[in-house]
C-alpha cells in the first residue's frame, strides 16, 4: 500500500512540474515576442521581467514544478526550449527546424557540461578548503 501511495505522490509531482514547465513555455512563446516586436528592447526586458519572474513565483516558490533539496535541474530552461522547438515543428509540419536549431542545441548541451564540471570542480575546491580549515592545515 505505501508503494502505491508513494508511486501516485511522484506521479503527481512529475505532472505539475510538466504543467508548470509547459505553461512557462507557452508564455513565452506566444508573448515574448510580441513584447519585443511592438515595444523593441525596452518590451522584451519588459516580457522578461514579467513572464520569467511570474512563472519563476509560480514554478519554484509556490511550487508547481518539484526540485528536490540536493539536486540542480534546468527545469524552465529546459521547458522553454522544448515548447519553442515543438511550436516550430507543428507549424512547419516538419523536422526542417529541428534540423535548423540543432547547432544551437549542440552548443547549450556542451556548455551545459562545461558548467557542470566547472561547478563540480568549484564544489570539490571549497569543500577542501574547508576540511583543511577545520584540521588546521592550509
Amino acid at each position: 500500500m505505501y508503494k502505491y501511495i508513494r508511486l501516485r505522490g511522484d506521479i503527481i509531482k512529475n505532472f505539475s512540474t510538466m504543467i508548470g514547465g509547459g505553461i512557462a513555455g507557452i508564455f513565452v512563446m506566444s508573448v515574448w515576442g510580441e513584447f519585443a516586436d511592438s515595444y523593441g528592447i525596452a518590451g522584451g526586458w519588459f516580457a522578461a521581467m514579467i513572464i520569467i519572474g511570474t512563472m519563476w513565483f509560480l514554478n519554484h516558490y509556490v511550487g508547481i514544478i518539484h526540485n528536490s533539496d540536493y539536486e540542480a535541474w534546468v527545469d524552465m530552461g529546459l521547458a522553454i526550449g522544448v515548447c519553442g522547438i515543438s511550436r516550430d515543428l507543428f507549424l512547419s509540419k516538419s523536422f526542417y527546424p529541428l534540423l535548423q536549431s540543432s547547432p544551437t542545441i549542440i552548443v547549450v548541451v556542451l556548455g551545459g557540461i562545461a558548467g557542470g564540471i566547472a561547478a563540480t570542480a568549484v564544489q570539490k575546491t571549497l569543500h577542501n578548503k574547508s576540511k583543511n580549515a577545520t584540521q588546521g592545515l592550509k
